[in-house]
């Protein structure tokens, strides 16, 4: 096991045991924490930016990219024309993308990352589709009282779909199964 704590942390840790922090100090804190927070994950956003562009280069395609931080996770877009082998079926490609340019950051930071990479919009696009999957299987629980199960999905499509169920009442969804054959059920709330 690799020991993630720095030397910022180790000696912010001894300060608070040698003296008890106000009320102001603590608040300075959490600001600085959260600063550094957000620049962390911009650096990330950047690391993962140079580390797409690379590939790109290498397949020779042409795409913007465009970098950001959205929902407290840093966030690469490519967009451009003839992406859509970048995505692969069912956007497999895309996700094993995302996980050679998550491998880039840590190696390069020593932190895990949480990057999502989207090609061409494809996430946007997918989000609508299962939004209407979701929609669709509330309706059919709330009509026959069967739990629905849904086709394997990816993390990033199970969550779309929870995201849809739990905004709606009367239902809830679980996933269930193990990768790459886990799986949303749709049910009646208990």
């Amino acid at each position: 096991m690799t020991d993630t704590s720095t030397p910022e942390s180790s000696v912010s840790e001894a300060t608070s045991s040698e003296a008890p922090a106000s009320a102001e100090t603590s608040e300075e804190t959490k600001k600085s924490e959260t600063v550094t927070s957000e620049s962390d994950l911009f650096r990330q956003s950047e690391i993962a930016a140079d580390y797409v562009e690379g590939l790109l280069d290498i397949l020779d395609y042409d795409g913007d990219i465009d970098e950001l931080i959205s929902g407290g996770r840093p966030m690469v877009e490519v967009v451009g024309g003839r992406l859509q082998p970048l995505v692969g079926q069912r956007g497999a490609t895309l996700e094993a993308l995302q996980e050679l340019t998550r491998l880039a950051i840590f190696r390069a930071t020593g932190t895990p990352s949480r990057l999502l990479l989207d090609i061409g919009g494809y996430r946007a696009s997918r989000r609508k589709e299962l939004a209407a999957v979701a929609r669709n299987a509330v309706e059919k629980v709330k009509e026959h009282g069967d739990p629905v199960r849904l086709e394997p999905m990816s993390a990033f499509e199970r969550k779309c779909v929870h995201d849809v169920v739990n905004a709606i009442t009367g239902v809830q969804s679980e996933s269930e199964g193990v990768e790459p054959n886990r799986r949303i059920v749709v049910r009646a709330a208990d």
